[in-house]
This record gives C-alpha cells, sequence and structure tokens, in this order.
C-alpha cells in the first residue's frame, strides 16, 4: 500500500489508538522539541550499553521516523527497519531515513521470529489495550540474546487531559511494566524513570486549567519559547548523564526499560 509492505491492511488509515492526522505537526515540531531531543539521546545511549554489536533493529510504532533518523545518523551500519499502523506516518518515517526497510503492520500481529538483535517500541505500548500480546509478539520476534527497549509514561496519578488527547489507555506503574515484561518471557536488565528532574513543572502544567475562554491546546509543550525549551533541554541531558552513571530515578514522567530475551 503507498509503496509499503502492508501486513494489517484493514487498519492501515484507521487504527485506533492515535490521531492520523497530527503526523504532519509532530513532523513539523517534535525535532527542536527538549523533550523529543532528549528522549533520543537516552535512546541512543541505552542502545550502545546494552547492544554495542547490534545489528539489525527494529522500531515498532515508528510514528514519523525521528527515532529511526537519530539511530540512522549514530549507527549508520544498522539494518534499520520501522513499522507503523498508519500509512500517515509511514510516508513522513520514509522522507527522513530513506535507507530504512518501513512497513505497515498491527505490533499485536508481528509477522517475524528471531529476526532482530534489537527492538524498540517508544511510547507506544500505552496506546494499546492489549500491551501482554504485543510484548509476546516483541518477544517471539528478537533474536536469542536480544534487546528490547520501551519507553512509556508513568504514574496514573499524573494523568490528565493531555493523556485523554494522546489516546494512551494507561500511565504505567514500574511494577506493573516488569510483571508484563517478565510474563513475556524478557529479564530486565535496567529499569529507570526520566524526566525526573522536572517532575514538579509537569505536575504543575498537568494540573493547570485552561485560561478563561481558551480551550485546552494539546500541542502547547511542542512550541515552547526557544530559550524555556533550551534550559529544560539541558536539565533532561544532565539527567540522562546521571542515568547514565547508574542513577535509577524512582520518580518520573517517563520510564526507561532494558530487557533481555531469555529462553521461551
Amino acid at each position: 500500500m503507498d509503496g509499503f509492505d502492508a501486513y494489517a491492511a484493514e487498519f492501515a488509515n484507521g487504527g485506533g489508538g492515535f490521531k492520523a492526522e497530527y503526523f504532519d505537526e509532530l513532523a513539523r515540531l517534535e525535532s527542536a522539541n527538549f523533550w523529543f531531543r532528549a528522549r533520543n539521546e537516552l535512546i541512543l545511549w541505552a542502545l550502545r550499553a546494552y547492544m554495542p554489536s547490534v545489528q539489525s533493529f527494529l522500531e515498532v510504532g515508528c510514528g514519523t521516523g525521528f527515532v529511526l533518523s537519530g539511530i540512522a545518523k549514530a549507527h549508520p551500519k544498522i539494518a534499520l527497519s520501522g513499522s507503523e499502523i498508519f500509512l500517515d506516518g509511514l510516508s513522513h518515517a520514509k522522507v527522513r531515513v530513506p535507507t530504512a526497510h518501513f512497513m505497515q503492520m498491527d505490533a499485536r500481529q508481528v509477522p517475524f521470529r528471531d529476526e532482530f538483535d534489537a527492538i524498540g517500541a517508544f511510547d507506544v505500548l500505552e496506546h494499546i489495550e492489549e500491551d501482554e500480546a504485543v510484548l509476546a509478539q516483541l518477544h517471539c520476534a528478537l533474536k536469542p540474546d536480544g534487546v528490547l527497549l520501551l519507553t512509556v509514561p508513568q504514574h496514573p496519578w499524573l494523568w490528565s487531559a493531555s493523556d485523554t488527547h494522546a489516546c494512551h489507555v494507561r500511565r504505567y506503574t514500574a511494577r506493573e511494566l516488569n510483571d508484563k515484561l517478565v510474563a513475556a518471557g524478557f529479564q530486565i536488565e535496567r529499569s529507570t524513570s526520566f524526566v525526573s528532574l522536572l517532575l514538579p513543572a509537569i505536575l504543575f502544567s498537568r494540573r493547570a486549567k485552561p485560561a478563561a475562554g481558551k480551550e485546552y491546546d494539546p500541542t502547547a509543550e511542542l512550541r515552547l519559547p526557544r530559550m524555556l525549551n533550551s534550559f529544560l533541554l539541558q536539565v533532561m541531558l544532565f539527567e540522562k548523564k546521571l542515568i547514565s552513571l547508574g542513577v535509577n530515578f524512582p520518580l518520573g514522567g517517563s520510564r526507561l526499560i532494558v530487557a533481555r530475551k531469555t529462553a521461551e
């Protein structure tokens, strides 16, 4: 479909779990936004630290391809693949990373077995009701001793209109996600919160109500003043440095998990 292998064609233009019309705005704004940039740096560090010999990588729910573009730049020899349930996202991703292989796919039905050295799903699981089925599918798609990298929003008490608008099904607790990964056959190698130093600001923004006469703007966090955006980026890069030195944060707006495939 539209030049992409389609494994779940019935969902290609209406897969649910996300509003496909926002891909255009994401593609325009995410490369400058502090949160997306800092998350990319954290993902790149985790991939280097826990799978330094990686030769094949699949990103599930790759969206507009921003994460894959960072990996392609840092690791030009890796065979990169990206999947997305929506064709609208793949059209942006292909432009960003022309060397990657992209496909339309439902994460609940992954058509691979023992295929990839590493798989990433970054802020994807929270959109899917059947997250345990997805984890089982990703376990099958990894090679023996392969690594799964995950980021998810966490702390149910942070739930807000932002989550509702983003079509989130849940915000995770660390125990919930760890238990589901172990049940799917993974061994947890690293689990830490991030966006931790900015947690007070997140909590304030989630609880703040729109000014009188104004509606909630879900993209406001992507359009910050330049100086503020730069300051927040530096805070998160400092936090990433602490994580790389072994600090595990107990609280934070998001969680990073590194899990390794064990015997089935």
